[in-house]
Order: structure tokens, then C-alpha cells, then sequence
């Protein structure tokens, strides 16, 4: 894979809406250029026997059993509440 030039990375940034000064442009290729061959070097390892995955770690559901159980009892859940309007907790409009 060859690098990335100075061109590349002015086109990319005016395709992000960005103005790169001089030194800028030239960093960022510098950078670029070190994580592109980073890539390079991990083409060079061996995955054929690694099957592929959509997650480094295994995932699993760690959502509770839907059981039923009592609740808080509506009045002492609105005792504390600033303002309350036919049993519900009243709060300010958000939207007009």
C-alpha cells in the first residue's frame, strides 16, 4: 500500500469542510501515513484459521427475568412530587 499524499490530504479536508494551514496538510499526511503502515503490519499476520466476529468479547443478555412484582403505591410515589395534576407527575411544557 503506498502512503498518502499531501494532495490527498488537502482533498480530504476540503471535502470535510476544513481549511489546513501548510504545516497542518503535512502533519496530518505525516500521521496518516504512520497509521496506514500500522496497517500494513498487522496485513502481515496469519488470521486464516481465526474465525471472524462482530465483537472482541462475548456478548450476552443481561437483561433481567420479566417478573411480576408490586410497585411503589401511587400516592407515596407522588408525595414528594413539586406539582401533580389527576394522579400524574406535572411538569412544564417542553414544546409549544
Amino acid at each position: 500500500m503506498s502512503g498518502i499524499s499531501r494532495d490527498q490530504v488537502a482533498h480530504i479536508a476540503n471535502l470535510a469542510r476544513l481549511n489546513l494551514t501548510a504545516e497542518e496538510a503535512e502533519q496530518y499526511t505525516t500521521q496518516m501515513n504512520a497509521i496506514f503502515s500500522f496497517f500494513e503490519k498487522l496485513n502481515e499476520l496469519d488470521t486464516e484459521q481465526i474465525e471472524p466476529t462482530s465483537h472482541v468479547m462475548e456478548v450476552y443478555n443481561v437483561i433481567r427475568e420479566d417478573d411480576e412484582r408490586p410497585s411503589i403505591d401511587r400516592e407515596v410515589a407522588l408525595r414528594n412530587a413539586p406539582d401533580e395534576e389527576d394522579g400524574q407527575f406535572k411538569v412544564p411544557a417542553v414544546m409549544d
